[in-house]
């Protein structure tokens, strides 16, 4: 929830000039909770959010509705409400314009009510679905009325762990990545880790990095746990595949409140990212050109692996991290299967990356690296000479790795895109089935993977639980002159964190001045 209140004041410029000064502050706010089986009928934590409208808009990707579409009809048909579903294919090449204005039109079709005077008497959408689908549909209702809200239901490890805690949304643009977006936070994020049940062994390796990302530069406890129970947190989705025992169902369950606590500790001060010195920019200094340079595209798992094995080396080659704790860290990558090289990864791509990044953080690389393990430096100082030593070295190294450093099932493929030539046939058929039952053509939102899909899910149940809740309270102090003046920004920034056994609440304020 954001509510945005002003005043105005008259003034003049050290010449004379009259003006205006308008002083605002933003009130940020938003819940998450962790839940398993948030579609069971016996949980009414979500319908309790849509029974004032008494229906709902879901915008999901086509695979999981596959998978989950009956268990979320049910869901809302037990507790009285209409439910429209707008169904989307959802991959990084489909993270695009045109697949968030047709998420823009089923919200025009619906009619999202609004009131405008009353932010929280905004109708949410539901967003149901990895980061793709959440960064794409939160962008939608950003840009939709200039602010409508949405509740957020991440299904993959990526999603719950990385995309659930920040309020970014976007879309791509051309070969840029996010390169269009907004700041817009969900009014409530419901965490139920029980859809890593169907999830394929490729999205859990590609989540697993987004963990060694924050462990390995801010929590070494959740990293000696993802170094001892690695394999098997792969293998066993997390402890909820069956047979997964209450060991490895407790230590994956600390895993994901700690790492999701350490995230929303981080990321909570700094909201809009004023500040540039960001730990969890691990892994994603050269990272952003090399996920897109393949034809394929690499999963963002192993992109940002690629890049935090490289600064690892970086690390290592001035001294910030042992030999021990580098070997550490590319057995830990090398053992989850997710990349560490790639042949596409030249001097060539280095630099036009660091070109690119230079852009974004006001001219400085920031690159974050570990010092040591658990803790974390960044990097400013460092040469084009140090950078391909460096990454000679990192290359020379990999050849004592399986696949010379690359990782197994790097590539997006029908669990990212949702769309492949045998999904297509399948695609055909289903939506051909549908419409002779329905009686009517309706081939608009038909797109379906019949094995694996947008995010893999696969029909089954779960095992395993989380429990709790967060709170976000933030509140954001803006100052704007409109008057002939001098221009430049001014940031000061204030967090408090706390702490319970029911899960985390996190305040943070953060004044915000600026001058034109």
């Amino acid at each position: 929830m954001s509510d945005l209140k002003a005043t105005v004041k008259e003034t003049t410029s050290n010449s004379g000039h009259a003006g205006f000064h308008v002083e605002g502050y933003e009130k940020i706010e938003y819940d998450f909770t962790f839940i398993d089986g948030i579609f069971n009928t016996e949980n009414p934590n979500l319908a309790e959010c849509y029974k004032k409208w008494k229906r709902c808009l879901a915008v999901t990707d086509q695979n999981i509705y596959n998978v989950y579409g009956q268990q979320m009809e049910r869901y809302f048909e037990h507790y009285g409400l209409e439910l429209k579903v707008h169904k989307t294919k959802i991959g990084e090449k489909a993270k695009t314009i045109p697949t968030f204005l047709s998420i823009v039109d089923s919200m025009t079709e619906f009619g999202i009510y609004r009131k405008a005077h009353l932010t929280f008497n905004q109708e949410p959408v539901l967003v149901v679905g990895g980061g793709l689908v959440t960064d794409v549909a939160g962008f939608a209702c950003a840009a939709y009325r200039r602010n409508t809200n949405f509740i957020r239901i991440p299904t993959t490890v990526i999603g719950l762990i990385d995309a659930s805690v920040s309020i970014k949304v976007a879309v791509n643009y051309g070969n840029y990545k996010n390169r269009l977006g907004a700041y817009h936070a969900p009014i409530h994020t419901f965490l139920d880790f029980t859809f890593l049940r169907t999830l394929p062994t490729a999205q859990i390796r590609n989540g697993f990095a987004e963990l060694i990302k924050i462990s390995t530069c801010s929590h070494k406890g959740t990293f000696d746990l993802l170094d001892k129970y690695c394999e098997q947190l792969v293998e066993q989705s997390f402890g909820r595949a069956d047979g997964s025992s209450k060991e490895l169902i407790d230590a994956a369950d600390k895993i994901n409140r700690e790492g999701i606590h350490e995230m929303l500790k981080l990321e909570t001060p700094i909201l809009d990212e004023i500040g540039l010195d960001r730990v969890i920019a691990y892994g994603h200094t050269w990272s952003p050109l090399h996920e897109l340079v393949p034809e394929t595209p690499l999963r963002h798992g192993h992109a940002i692996s690629i890049d935090m094995a490289y600064s690892a080396t970086l690390a290592n080659s001035r001294g910030l991290i042992t030999d021990v704790e580098h070997r550490r860290l590319l057995n830990l990558f090398s053992r989850a299967g997710l990349s560490m090289d790639h042949h596409l990864f030249s001097e060539d791509i280095l630099a036009k990356a660091t070109a690119a990044i230079l852009k974004t953080r006001d001219g400085l690389l920031r690159a974050a690296v570990p010092n040591p393990i658990g803790q974390c430096t960044f990097l400013n100082d460092v040469s084009a000479e140090e950078m391909n030593a460096a990454l000679k070295r990192h290359k020379q190294m990999m050849k004592q790795f399986p696949r010379n450093g690359e990782g197994l099932e790097a590539y997006v493929d029908a669990s990212d895109t949702g769309y492949t030539e045998n999904a297509k046939a399948e695609e055909e058929r289903i939506v051909e089935a549908a419409a002779k039952k329905a009686g009517q053509l309706n081939g608009a939102n038909g797109h379906v993977n019949g094995s694996n899909g947008s995010n893999g899910h696969s029909n089954s149940n779960a095992n395993g639980g989380l429990n709790g809740s967060a709170k976000i309270n933030g509140n954001a102090k803006r100052n704007g002159a409109l008057s002939n003046g001098p221009s430049g920004n001014r940031v000061d920034g204030l967090a408090k964190t706390l702490s319970s056994t029911n899960g985390t609440k996190v305040n943070s304020t953060a004044k915000v001045q600026s001058w034109y």
